[in-house]
Order: C-alpha cells, then structure tokens, then sequence
C-alpha cells in the first residue's frame, strides 16, 4: 500500500486517542495504526467496535522503544502521525517524574526520530505531504484563574512535572 494510506495514531486507547480514532474511521477512507503501550490510560475496551474494522492494526508498544517505532513506519509507511501518547495527570507527575521524561519528552523525541528516518526514504512529493501532529496540553501555559484564555501567544509557564514534560516535547 502507498503511504497515502495509513495514519499511525499513537496512545490510540487513550480516551482522546479512542475518540479521535472513532472520528477518523467515520470520515477517512485509509487504514489506522494505532500504537498504545496499554498502561493505566489505555485500554482495549476503549476500542471495543474498533479493532473488528479491517481498516484497523492495534500494535502493544512504548512511543520510547525505537526498535519498536522503526518497525512501525518501515512495515506501515504512514502519510501522518498523531501523536496522542502521553503519562499524564500532575498528581501522578508530583509523585513519580521519571516516567513522565521517559514517555511525554524521550518518547516524543525517539517517534520524532523514526519519523525522520522515515522520512528520508520518502519521494519529494510524500515528503512534503507527510504530516506529524505532536498533541499537547493547555497545562503548558501555567494557571488560568477564573477568567480569561490562553491563545498562541501565551507565554509557556508549565509548573509541574507533566506540564514541563509536555512543554519540553513541544
């Protein structure tokens, strides 16, 4: 299949990830590959539905495992990533940074890498057509308060380990 047909979505089983792949079979004619490492935010039962669509590849593995990510874009030659996978919550963050370095900034950094790789074996008109959507949070831009909004201009502010990782793989 040419690389016009696949978009990898990783965290796929994620609650984000899950929604987003509903939406992209509703409206998209290509195949889905989605990559989750199945930690405490995935879950197969997320996808329920889901993976009976032949459309549809489910592959178990950490964004951080570079064996792993240059299996994925060697066997499925995506046209797109969306890269939806991330330790989150801050509360967990406070309590047990590394794994948020590990995934939310080495993970980010390593899918970052086998894409670029990738890259390189792509024709020019692929190449420029080849996109990598890198999803991040609100969390990036600090505290609120009860009014206002944030807006591209914003100035980053991440004031805990999640929010700086998140910061960090943008």
């Amino acid at each position: 299949m040419s690389s016009t047909d696949c978009i990898v979505v990783t965290g796929g089983a994620g609650f984000i990830g899950s929604n987003l792949v509903r939406a992209a079979l509703a409206s998209l004619p290509g195949r889905l590959v989605l990559v989750d490492a199945l930690t405490y935010a995935g879950s197969l039962l997320n996808l329920a539905g889901v993976l009976d669509d032949p459309r549809v590849t489910f592959i178990e593995a950490n964004i951080a495992d570079r064996d792993a990510m240059a299996r994925v874009f060697a066997e499925h030659r995506p046209r797109a990533v969306a890269n939806l996978a991330a330790e989150t919550h801050v509360d967990r963050s406070i309590d047990g940074p590394a794994a948020f370095v590990q995934t939310n900034i080495i993970g980010t950094f390593v899918l970052l890498e086998a894409a670029h790789t990738y890259l390189r074996t792509l024709g020019d008109a692929d190449r420029r057509a080849f996109r990598f959507l890198h999803i991040s949070t609100d969390e990036v831009y600090g505290s609120l308060g009860p009014d206002g909004a944030f807006s591209e201009e914003t100035p980053y502010a991440p004031n805990s380990p999640y929010s700086a990782s998140k910061a960090s793989a943008d």
